[in-house]
């Protein structure tokens, strides 16, 4: 069994920035490819950004492109998203997920292991 654990979520003004943590622990094994979503209210969850086994390759969805950075440090089993510039609609709450592919993907669906979330809100 794998387990996710986001952190870093909290309440800032927009034009600020936060960084997300996440941990995997249990079989990691079986945890390569990373990735962050976000659902926000009455919204379907989203993808934000991926990244590879290696960190040799980064996705990320339009809206966050040039202000969010992924990153990940498998010595730690832990991979981050760095979020700058935030604005009002950044708001939701970001989950972390991962899959035994070397690369990631931007459906959901693909995933199983899911971290409960860590909220995140920006104020105008």
């Amino acid at each position: 069994q794998v387990t996710l654990v986001e952190t870093g979520g909290g309440l800032v003004q927009a034009g600020d920035s936060l960084r997300l943590s996440c941990v995997v622990s249990g079989y990691t094994d079986s945890v390569a490819a990373l990735a962050w979503f976000r659902q926000a209210p009455g919204k379907e969850r989203e993808f934000v950004s991926g990244i590879s086994e290696n960190g040799g390759y980064t996705d990320y969805a339009d809206s966050v492109k040039g202000r969010f950075i992924i990153s990940r440090n498998n010595a730690k089993y832990t991979a981050y998203l760095q979020m700058d510039s935030l604005k009002p609609e950044d708001a939701a709450v970001y989950y972390c997920t991962g899959y035994a592919r070397d690369y990631p993907s931007r459906s959901e669906q693909d995933y199983r292991n899911w971290g409960k979330g860590t909220h995140v809100t920006v104020s105008s």
